[in-house]
């Protein structure tokens, strides 16, 4: 039966919601889907416009489709229907044309003798379901879809395949790239806009932290980076790469006339009612300029230990580090393993009222109320040293270095940190112990760094398995073994695989966590690095002292379910 809905109003009354718009409205409100802000915003542009509230907040951004859809349905009383629930094959009903289809986002799901189910993207559109019962002369049953999702199943099953390729000819074809203005005219136009839009907004969808686009001779290659794992998703056609990169560099505000150096950007944008912060990364390749988008999502990152997945006898020398009231706390692993999110996790925990905390760093990746962050710019001689000197005249408790990338770097922090100062910073080794070997290899002097280190702090990211589908399993003799010198582990071991379900988009995992080693600086170790022990001696003596590394911080958590033993051997060495 057509469903009889009732038409959307603008000047609803959130407090007394009695249609179902301001029902919805008031439900995205009440669980902070939807910001008041944002919606008087939105609502002030509807009403300028002439157009619906609820279409204005998705256009805008301001609201997720999937949490806008969801409760749609759940105030109308109509089903949610997923794109696996789309159909395979067209559902032909010659009075509903393409245009139509694609104006009203509208997708014919079943058809018999007397009735037309449709998902519709706005089921509070009266003027759609009447107009498609009168054409029809056909009950229409209604129900809710993703207006992306819709739009995706109508090109998929109603436009010609032939259709796409003409089209994108007339927009990108036949153009000299040396001609700039006609560069800057395409990234300007709607289909580039849209395409680059869906690429920022399936990537936050299937929660990438990168965007990878590069250019090959005959085709361009889009690949996320989910969970630490690349994969290759669906790419827009070759001949539109110079437009598609040209509308990244003009939303980066940089030079699109510039392909033969690198260049680095950043743009804040508003996807699905998220806050995002994108860097983005230009080189020059054989074939074009290769793109990488950096998701940096300020309100999903939460700078806590436990989230993070410190715990036990880590969780426990990393607090004993800070809290000391000065000297050293290093941070290494390679590049994307965490360090920066571990040390402003840190610096979270240090920052009260009493304590002044400077940062210098490269770039500032997430900003941190009440902490004075400075960002490097080599290019007018604002260099982690020189920014340090200017640091410790400003009077600091605590100070962090983003990377100590030279020697006259670290000299400054160890001089920071023996003059009273907490400095805490990264450095790019394989291991905790091999932090002290590659400050000494940098110059610095043995003395100064025993007096110094508080502490080095080696990590590694390992997918979570997704706890929905994640399968229990008998692990065999010779893995069990690996799990012998455990306390409360004798015969039998029973470990976790990935399995794969929606929510985790079939991949089995969903997120990271951190597996890590902390090295205390001991008497022992002090001994050791003044007689200029080896990395490989160092780290005995803290096994030794109780240091538990990072493959058997790793077997812990196989052995509680949160990753599966593959993860573990993928990224740390059994030593």
């Amino acid at each position: 039966m057509l469903a009889k809905l009732t038409p959307s109003l603008h000047d609803t009354d959130i407090e007394l919601p009695t249609t179902p718009e301001q029902q919805i409205v008031a439900a995205l409100l009440a669980q902070s889907k939807l910001t008041p802000g944002d919606l008087a915003r939105a609502r002030r542009l509807a009403d300028d416009g002439g157009d619906e509230l609820l279409p204005m907040l998705l256009r805008l951004g301001l609201i997720a489709e999937r949490d806008m859809a969801r409760q749609m349905a759940e105030v109308l009383a109509l089903p949610l229907v997923e794109a696996a629930a789309f159909p395979t094959e067209p559902v032909r009903e010659e009075q509903l044309t393409l245009r139509f289809l694609k104006d009203s986002k509208v997708l014919p799901l079943v058809l018999t003798d007397n009735a037309l189910t449709l998902a519709l993207a706005n089921p509070l559109d009266n003027f759609v379901l009447a107009a498609v019962a009168m054409a029809t002369e056909k009950t229409v049953h209604a129900a809710v879809g993703l207006p992306s999702e819709i739009e995706a199943a109508i090109a998929r099953l109603y436009e010609a395949p032939a259709a796409a390729p003409a089209h994108s000819e007339a927009d990108f074809g036949d153009f000299d790239e040396e001609d700039i203005e006609h560069l800057k005219d395409l990234a300007s136009e709607a289909p580039v806009i849209r395409m680059v839009n869906q690429l920022i907004q399936k990537a936050v969808e299937s929660r990438a932290s990168d965007i990878h686009i590069e250019p090959f001779a005959d085709v361009l290659k889009v690949r996320y980076r989910v969970d630490g794992i690349l994969k290759e998703v669906d790419a827009p056609p070759a001949r539109s790469t110079a437009a598609i990169i040209s509308r990244i560099k003009i939303m980066a505000k940089l030079n699109i006339a510039e392909r033969r150096l690198p260049q680095d950007g950043r743009i804040p944008i508003r996807i699905q009612g998220r806050e995002l912060d994108l860097r983005v990364s230009t080189v020059p390749t054989m074939f074009g300029e290769s793109v990488v988008l950096r998701l940096l999502d300020k309100e999903s990152v939460r700078f806590d230990l436990d989230a993070l997945g410190f715990d036990g006898a880590p969780r426990e020398r990393l607090h004993r580090i800070l809290e000391q009231p000065y000297g050293i706390l290093l941070v290494t692993g390679p590049t994307g393993s965490g360090k920066s999110t571990t040390l402003y996790t840190a610096l979270s925990r240090l920052n009260t009222e009493g304590r002044k905390i400077i940062t210098v760093e490269d770039p500032v990746e997430y900003q941190l109320p009440g902490i004075n962050q400075i960002q490097v710019k080599a290019a007018i001689g604002m260099t982690f040293s020189g920014a340090l000197r200017a640091i410790v005249r400003q009077d600091p408790d605590i100070i962090m270095v983003g990377e100590m990338r030279d020697v006259e770097t670290a000299r400054i922090a160890v001089q920071s940190a023996l003059t009273g100062h907490v400095v805490l910073s990264t450095l790019h080794t394989n291991d905790a112990a091999s932090g002290v070997t590659r400050l000494l290899d940098m110059g610095v002097e043995d003395y100064l760094l025993t007096s110094t280190i508080n502490g080095i702090l080696a990590q590694r990211l390992v997918r979570r398995l997704c706890p929905q589908c994640r399968q229990a399993y008998r692990a065999l003799p010779e893995l069990a073994e690996r799990f012998a010198h455990m306390a409360g582990v004798s015969g039998a071991v029973d470990l976790h695989r990935a399995s794969g379900c929606e929510a985790c988009n079939d991949s089995g995992y969903r997120g990271r966590l951190v597996i890590t080693e902390v090295l205390l600086m001991t008497d022992q170790i002090r001994k050791a690095v003044l007689a200029h022990a080896t990395a490989t001696e160092i780290r005995r003596i803290a096994v030794s002292e109780g240091m538990e590394t990072m493959y058997q911080d790793g077997l812990r958590k196989a052995l509680d379910g949160r990753t599966t033993i593959e993860e573990v051997m993928r990224v740390a060495e059994d030593n």
